[in-house]
């Protein structure tokens, strides 16, 4: 009995296999399958969490993420260890993280801080259909693709051009050890 018979609608391993299969031979030399299932896991992970965690708070409470988190990080800030002054600040970090939550003056607020903010961030700065900029995606997502491309040359160019400079300043610190009596002794 296949997954599909039973209510599932997840491939099973050998319709995974099977499209794994499917793939150009240059597209399997980049992956093995295990990276190829990995990288397939991660995508739907990154599609689907952030859908679930809005569900979960609009079933179970009345946050979206932008309260929530805001009450989890004002709650680490007490500073008293006085039970009523912290009861206080417990008080007025939920008034606080309620205004941007479901029924707070701030609700609007909030809403797209989760949705553009919170969710772009855990989808790696995409939208919920995987584009960077929204109705515009066609002029930005091929500039932010260039840009990372670029930024990830420039990071190395930068990493070598450091260890250079790095390898330099070891041979000169040797170098003006040995005149004062530094270094190795033989």
């Amino acid at each position: 009995m296949s997954d599909s018979s039973k209510g599932g609608s997840h491939p099973s391993e050998d319709q995974k296999k099977a499209i794994y299969e499917g793939l150009s031979d240059d597209q399997k030399k980049k992956q093995t399958y295990t990276e190829w299932v990995k990288d397939a896991y991660n995508n739907q992970y990154e599609n689907w969490m952030p859908w679930i965690e809005d569900k979960y708070l609009a079933w179970f409470g009345t946050d979206n993420k932008a309260s929530y988190a805001t009450k989890d990080t004002l709650d680490k800030t007490k500073v008293t260890g006085i039970s009523q002054v912290d009861k206080l600040q417990d008080g007025v970090n939920h008034l606080v993280g309620d205004q941007v939550g479901k029924e707070g003056l701030l609700a609007p607020v909030g809403n797209m801080a989760s949705k553009e903010g919170i969710n772009r961030a855990e989808r790696g700065g995409k939208d919920e259909s995987g584009s960077y900029g929204g109705p515009a995606s066609n002029y930005t997502d091929p500039v932010v693709k260039n840009a990372q491309g670029a930024g990830q040359g420039l990071a190395g160019g930068a990493q070598s051009a450091g260890g250079a400079v790095t390898d330099g300043a070891k041979g000169a610190g040797s170098y003006i050890g040995g005149m004062f009596g530094g270094g190795k002794k033989e």
